[in-house]
């Protein structure tokens, strides 16, 4: 993977996932629900070629062993790209947190 490919893709998960939790945020009034949710979408994004959500509750051993098997062989680039949407989920609890504190209240 190229280095400008890497960095707007780092950049474009932060911003989409800090995006997605501050609404959730506002609408939902959970701060960290975005940071919750998160792993889900990573083992979505991960297994979706290889394996469908319901081989995870009728095949589960397959499923399971499969789905272990795409975490293992990530390259680093993936593994950095994922790790930055997470921050900016985990961002946009602290930043509506920090919000709320000074007495903004959002819906």
């Amino acid at each position: 993977m190229n280095i400008p490919i890497l960095l707007i893709s780092v950049v474009l998960f932060f911003v989409l996932f800090f995006g997605i939790g501050f609404l959730l945020n506002m609408l939902l009034r959970m701060s960290w629900i975005m940071a919750i949710i998160y792993p889900l979408v990573c083992i979505w994004i991960i297994g979706q070629d290889d394996v469908k959500l319901i081989d995870f509750f009728t095949k589960p051993g397959v499923a399971f062993s499969t789905l272990g098997n795409e975490i293992t062989s990530l390259q680093v680039a993936d593994i950095t790209i994922l790790i930055s949407g997470f921050i900016g989920a985990i961002f946009s609890g602290i930043v509506i947190r920090m919000l709320r504190k000074n007495g903004y209240q959002m819906f």
